[in-house]
């Protein structure tokens, strides 16, 4: 996978060049399977010892301890989830002994039993291997979909930013949060990979799936913000950088179209902002509430006349043309709002009301021409 470095908070995700597997764990016999720092875990202390750690650990999770009791030694982790806010795992722990299953946090668990439980699950996400991971979610270990690794990242993440549709669709299917944020690399999410990796078929598909195309990173873009952004920085004309360009425009394309519903706008009636900021008050054609839009949702040659200064209004149809002035063709146009008939230029009357009125006479046919203001 290319490296992004356009985008300094995605090359923080340390993806290499290509996606390299974990080098495989050994078997661990049971009996190497335990808590740090010892193999037995004394939990028989003083009540004034057990308030004191509670409180220092006040966000792990320890409900389920009697601070009477000695454990034994670990015979498997059973279970997984995530921390509050996707800091850390917690693992449910079998004992040998016959002690009820008790959750940990990840740091409390030795590393062997952590790796044992868990190599297998990011070798599978960091090499999009989607039957491995359909295999480890219906093995029925309890697993977590959402577990997450030390830059707060889940195996959604991995595999949008690596382009497996694939594993997205069994990620989801088995209830993956699509719009999770990682912890350390700027809050982006599965489709923030997706765009800034720029792979435009898993964008759609997490779109359909449900995931927010409008959720922010930490530094307030969007995916679609992220994508024109990389466009951007994309030479022109430059054959080595043609696809990228293209599977750029392709992401741009597809989270535009699910930001905004295309409608047709009637005018534009105000704008706000600068720069990546420019909006538009747009009055649409179906009656919808007036609505502020990126200007870059907006037809060019709309925002092109409202910036010259053009006003708009509802053509009821052509009545006459002739040759202008300038040798170019007007037409005589009635309109909905006015009495009078007004003579335009051909380029502001629609094409649909010149052929109308060519096949049939003046035609009464709706629709939006530009006026001259």
């Amino acid at each position: 996978m290319d490296a992004l470095f356009i985008n300094t908070s995605l090359s923080r995700l340390k993806f290499s060049p290509k996606p390299t597997s974990l080098s495989p764990l050994p078997s661990l016999p049971l009996h190497s399977l335990h808590l740090r720092p010892s193999r037995r875990f004394n939990l028989t202390v003083s009540q004034k010892q057990f308030e004191e750690t509670e409180e220092v650990l006040k966000d792990e999770v320890f409900d389920s301890y009697n601070e009477d009791e000695s454990y034994g030694e670990v015979n498997k982790i059973i279970g997984s989830r995530a921390a509050e806010g996707g800091k850390g795992m917690e693992y449910l722990i079998e004992w040998k002994d016959g002690h009820a299953p008790t959750w940990l946090p990840a740091r409390y668990v030795a590393g062997d039993v952590v790796a044992e439980y868990e190599s297998p699950w990011w070798t599978a996400a960091k090499k999009a291997d989607d039957a491995a991971l359909k295999a480890l979610l219906e093995s029925g270990d309890g697993r977590d979909v959402d577990a997450v690794d030390d830059d707060g990242r889940t195996a959604l993440l991995f595999a949008a930013g690596l382009g497996s549709e694939a594993c997205v669709q069994i990620l989801a299917d088995a209830g993956a949060d699509l719009n999770h944020r990682d912890n350390s690399g700027g809050g982006l999410t599965a489709l923030h990979m997706a765009a800034g990796y720029v792979k435009p078929g898993v964008a759609r598909l997490l779109i359909q799936l449900g995931a927010d195309p409008e959720a922010e990173d930490d530094r307030g873009r969007t995916p679609l913000d992220l994508a024109r952004d990389m466009l951007r920085g994309t030479p022109k004309g430059n054959p080595m950088q043609f696809a990228r360009r293209l599977g750029l425009e392709n992401v741009v394309r597809v989270l535009e179209e699910a930001i905004f519903e295309y409608a047709e706008v009637q005018e534009i009636m105000e704008r706000r902002g600068k720069g990546q900021n420019l909006e538009y008050l747009v009055k649409w054609k179906d009656g919808g509430d007036n609505e502020w839009v990126k200007a870059g949702l907006i037809a060019e040659e709309l925002v092109r006349d409202f910036e010259a200064g053009l006003e708009y209004a509802v053509a009821q149809g052509v009545m006459g043309k002739r040759t202008g002035d300038d040798g170019k063709m007007e037409y005589l146009v009635k309109w909905t709002d006015i009495d009078e008939a007004t003579w335009e230029p051909e380029e502001n009357v629609d094409p649909d009301l010149i052929k109308a009125f060519e096949e049939n006479g003046a035609a009464d046919l709706g629709a939006h021409v530009e006026g001259g203001s």
